[in-house]
């Protein structure tokens, strides 16, 4: 079983590993049954979503009927104004045949124009606070990818008492000294706060290329040798207090689970150092040159 703790100021005891629900968005009703055997397994009680995952929410329906109480449901709206971000929240509690959600988040919130929309007047915040006060959501989050990540959330934190964020940790990213710098500032920040801290793209190897012929089920190629991946795994759960939300990639998620129940051994920075020169790691965003998806 993973180990849980709890989730920021919410009161829920969360496993580390969240299931990213992503990996729902292309299957059959069936194969996502199945999914949720292997989440059973390894106590998995936490299922990361958003509107924009494909069928992943209408995967979720027929499952979450039965066993809502069983989950911290959380979904996310890429829509940046009021009206279209709580119209967008009704639609996914009906796709997911649910009454509210635990958790709805602002997704990739990175961009500083689309910040000012979110976060101002009419934007996309007071929508979600609106649903939070009618009872269709407990909390609120802010989600984003790429090399701002962590200074957008820092300004998101500085703003409004969000009750979680996420974004990307590996040692691709951490060994960018700036990001490393956000990511530590952001940290610190959110851990006085009782925030909590989601992290994705825990066991990314680098972006596709055109000569790359394995099957692709994430936009990124990710770690599939056992003992790099092991070590990716820890190399974010032996930092206090971060989540890990799982790959898109459905065929990773029990050797990635198996990974994460096993005791955590922080790697070395040699280790780390050795894994990114042998199986040729990129950092999937570099400020200036890939900033975002």
């Amino acid at each position: 079983m993973i180990e849980k703790q709890l989730f920021g100021k919410t009161g829920h005891l969360s496993s580390r590993v969240i299931f990213g629900a992503a990996a729902l968005g292309a299957m059959s009703q069936d194969r996502a049954e199945s999914t949720f055997e292997v989440l059973d397994k390894f106590g998995i009680n936490h299922i990361d979503v958003a509107a924009s995952y494909g069928d992943a929410e209408l995967r979720l329906g027929p499952i979450l009927e039965s066993r809502r109480s069983d989950f911290f449901l959380a979904t996310k709206t890429g829509l940046r104004t009021k009206n279209e971000a709580k119209d967008q929240l009704k639609r996914s509690l009906e796709r997911m045949q649910v009454d509210n959600v635990d958790l709805i988040q602002l997704h990739n919130l990175t961009r500083q124009n689309e910040w000012d929309v979110a976060m101002g007047s009419d934007g996309a915040l007071e929508g979600l606070i609106e649903a939070k006060e009618e009872g269709l959501v407990k909390n609120i989050g802010v989600t984003g990818h790429g090399t701002f990540a962590a200074s957008m959330h820092l300004q998101s934190l500085q703003t409004y008492d969000f009750d979680s964020v996420l974004l990307p940790h590996n040692f691709s990213m951490m060994s960018q000294e700036q990001y490393k710098s956000d990511f530590e500032d952001l940290y610190s920040l959110a851990r006085s706060k009782e925030v909590a801290i989601q992290t994705i793209k825990s066991i990314a190897l680098r972006r596709w290329t055109e000569e790359d012929e394995e099957k692709r089920y994430s936009w990124y190629r990710p770690i599939t040798d056992k003992h790099p991946l092991k070590r990716a795994v820890d190399y974010t759960l032996s930092v206090d207090g971060l989540f890990l939300n799982s790959s898109s990639d459905a065929t990773l998620l029990e050797v990635l689970l198996s990974a994460a129940a096993e005791p955590v051994l922080e790697p070395s920075n040699e280790q780390m150092q050795d894994d990114f020169r042998e199986l040729q790691m990129e950092p999937l965003f570099v400020r200036g040159v890939s900033d975002d998806v």
